[in-house]
């Protein structure tokens, strides 16, 4: 018999540098303090596109790059408010309502932002929360921009 010790649960944050994601971060991190989980941060990017004529790009364009720098700003906060908080990050190339969906597979809950800039005002869930909140195989909470 194998003696091995559970293992922590997983809070998956989505992160895309709003108000509403660095909301999202913040309770994502007190409720992984309240229930000893760890704090996973995914932020996703792609590169752009157009129809018909290229869109130039510099030369030292990354996107991936910029996503991660995102990810780390983001994160450097929650780290120096909680430090005793794990906390890890994640930047893929991809859509975000699927990427987070596929980061959220074993994870104990999905926590997202939500901007709200729906054409009727009330609505409150954008496509990516929407998204998450019908197809999540786990417990997704939703957090409006302050």
């Amino acid at each position: 018999m194998t003696n091995t010790a559970p293992e922590a649960p997983r809070i998956v944050v989505g992160i895309d540098g709003s108000p509403a994601s660095a909301a999202a971060l913040d309770w994502a991190a007190h409720q992984a303090e309240l229930t000893g989980a760890t704090v996973e941060a995914v932020t996703t990017w792609k590169w752009p596109t157009s129809y018909g004529m290229a869109v130039p790009l510099p030369n030292d364009y990354n996107p991936a790059d910029d996503a991660g720098k995102v990810l780390e700003g983001a994160v450097a906060a929650v780290r120096s408010a909680h430090p005793g908080l794990t906390v890890t990050t994640v930047a893929t190339e991809g859509p975000a309502a699927p990427a987070l969906l596929e980061a959220a597979t074993g994870a104990t809950l999905l926590v997202i932002g939500t901007r709200g800039h729906g054409e009727l005002a009330g609505m409150l869930l954008g496509s990516v929360s929407e998204y998450c909140v019908a197809h999540a195989k786990c417990p997704v909470v939703v957090v409006r921009a302050p």
